[in-house]
């Protein structure tokens, strides 16, 4: 089973996946293996970021693991991979999000376009236009420990991806937050 660990950047799939890691589950780096395995088409100059081949990407991850029991894809790119059969959105509220990529020490420019991108729920939407609903779980790590958002991943897996309402998508809302100065 293939499970998209994905969300903003500073959203947490990183200390999640460690700790996940730890755990004995198998997590891969969806941007190592971009970069590792060729998968990188081009540069977008405008964000000073890579170009991913994303079809490429996932026929490779879909060959090269087959038959895992439980796969961890992590990356903010993960959740546009079409062979995911479950995808897990970590959201954070953006007033925390733009403290968290402030002290990445990221350009004033690249976090407001974040920011926004949470508020307005673009990985979300991303995973609705490609997955069914009911394979797309939601968890807000603001605030939460690490552990505890862990621990969270693990109440999903125990439940069998059984809908909990705590983790339905949509209940998350920080539109209002769109129109706020950063």
């Amino acid at each position: 089973m293939f499970i998209a660990l994905t969300g903003t950047p500073g959203t947490g799939k990183s200390s999640i996946s460690n700790i996940l890691r730890e755990d004995g589950f198998e997590i891969i780096g969806l941007n190592e293996i971009a970069i590792e395995r060729d998968f990188v088409i081009g540069t977008d100059e405008k964000r000073k970021s890579k170009i991913i081949n994303i079809d490429g990407l996932d026929e490779y991850i879909q060959e090269t693991y087959k038959g895992k029991d439980i796969l961890f894809v992590e990356g903010h790119l993960s959740h546009l991979l079409k062979n995911m059969d479950k995808v897990i959105v970590l959201r954070c509220h953006p007033r925390i999000l733009k403290k968290r990529l402030s002290y990445k020490g990221w350009t004033e420019k690249k976090i407001k376009e974040n920011i926004e991108a949470e508020a307005l729920d673009v990985i979300l939407c991303e995973a609705v236009d490609l997955h069914n609903k009911k394979d797309i779980f939601e968890i807000d790590t603001t605030d939460k420990s690490i552990e505890d958002v862990a621990s969270s991943i693990r109440e999903i897996i125990k439940n069998r991806f059984k809908h909990m309402k705590k983790y339905n998508i949509g209940y998350i809302d920080w539109s209002e937050e769109i129109l706020k100065d950063f």
